[in-house]
């Protein structure tokens, strides 16, 4: 038990993310050991849930040391890393995609999944919750911009298509159009005088008591063993895909988003549990944020060291999805409260989609 609550302390995790630690090594034998592929993909997926918790956990406690508005800068920045080591992996391999839909996939389980459950059960809970309209009104706006912004390649793809120079120039021209969008909402994040309306604000969590020096080796731990295990997760998708007669693309919009954020999922719905609305939304289209002006662009740049270059050209199907569920993420913010209502409905829109994508014949 003494053991138990020390490394609880140490690591930053509950029991059950805890017990997940042992998932790795599991993953790692069935590596070397060239065992069922199914079996690789299962115990990698798993072990990158309690790393993606001790990353969360560590950004927090150097968060504490450098005051909430360059804290909430930290978290936006680490958020998203395990989903960015797996999604570089698999750009290494070639699988494009999986990262495209990676891409979507996040946009989409936070809008809708993470979301709707932490309105639902903060709803069941408190009944109706009220938030900073004009926080909320902000994040949903560069929302929507941030959406727009990553569809406009793909439309305009489909004219210029033939002329792969020019298609991946506007790829990067519209990366880089992002990057400034995301550069300037961190300077208003950083120079604005309140918090309300501030785009990439946190609310403070209480001191986790960790040193810089213990938060700085947790998150190399962590980070270096996320590394091995997408290496793993990514190596058995072919094989997976296979044996499941599922898709890269389904694979990709549905559980690699899920793995790579699941830690930061469970904070969202637990802090509006405790009817903390303006956290939870917060962190809910924050993250959305952080995929499509962050995340996206900045794979477009790495695909160029990897050798396979990623264009931003999403299907008429993702950017469907991803516009209705920000169109509706900015919905639900107008008015500055929420019920269980609306969150239920938000959930039944994200089952009806994975079921869309789960049909969806392969290569369509």
């Amino acid at each position: 038990m003494t053991f138990t609550l020390r490394m609880r302390q140490w690591l930053g995790l509950n029991t059950p993310l805890l017990v997940m630690l042992i998932f790795i090594p599991i993953a790692i034998g069935a590596e070397l050991a060239h065992a069922d592929p199914l079996l690789r993909f299962a115990t990698s997926a798993i072990g990158v849930v309690p790393l993606a918790g001790m990353i969360g956990e560590a950004t927090e406690a150097l968060a504490d040391k450098t005051g909430p508005r360059l804290g909430g800068l930290l978290n936006a920045t680490l958020g998203n890393a395990a989903e960015l080591i797996i999604a570089l992996a698999a750009l290494r391999e070639g699988l494009i995609d999986l990262v495209l839909a990676s891409i979507t996939g996040s946009i989409l389980g936070n809008l809708l999944l993470v979301l709707g459950a932490a309105l639902l059960l903060g709803g069941i809970k408190n009944g109706v919750q009220r938030f900073d309209r004009a926080h909320a009104g902000l994040d949903a706006t560069l929302l929507i911009l941030s959406v727009i912004a990553l569809g406009i390649p793909s439309m305009f793809n489909f004219a210029i298509e033939p002329n792969f120079a020019s298609v991946e120039g506007l790829s990067i021209g519209a990366s880089i159009a992002m990057l400034v969008m995301y550069a300037a909402a961190i300077a208003y994040s950083l120079t604005t005088r309140s918090r309300a309306g501030d785009p990439l604000a946190r609310e403070a969590h209480p001191p986790s008591g960790w040193s810089t020096r213990q938060a700085l080796i947790v998150l190399t731990i962590a980070v270096g063993l996320i590394v091995v295990l997408s290496e793993i997760l990514v190596g058995s998708v072919g094989p997976v895909t296979e044996a499941l007669k599922l898709s890269e693309f389904f694979l990709g919009i549905i559980l690699v988003p899920i793995v790579g954020n699941v830690a930061e999922h469970l904070v969202a719905v637990q802090v509006a549990v405790k009817n903390k609305m303006d956290l939870s939304l917060s962190i809910a289209i924050g993250s959305s944020l952080q995929i499509a002006l962050f995340v996206a662009p900045a794979l477009v740049f790495l695909s160029l060291l990897v050798g396979h270059p990623l264009k931003l050209e999403f299907t008429s199907f993702e950017l469907a999805a991803v516009a209705a569920a920000s169109a509706i993420a900015a919905f639900v913010s107008l008015d500055g409260e929420s019920n269980w209502l609306e969150g239920a409905m938000l959930l039944v829109v994200y089952v009806i989609l994975a079921l869309a994508f789960f049909f969806l014949p392969i290569g369509a």
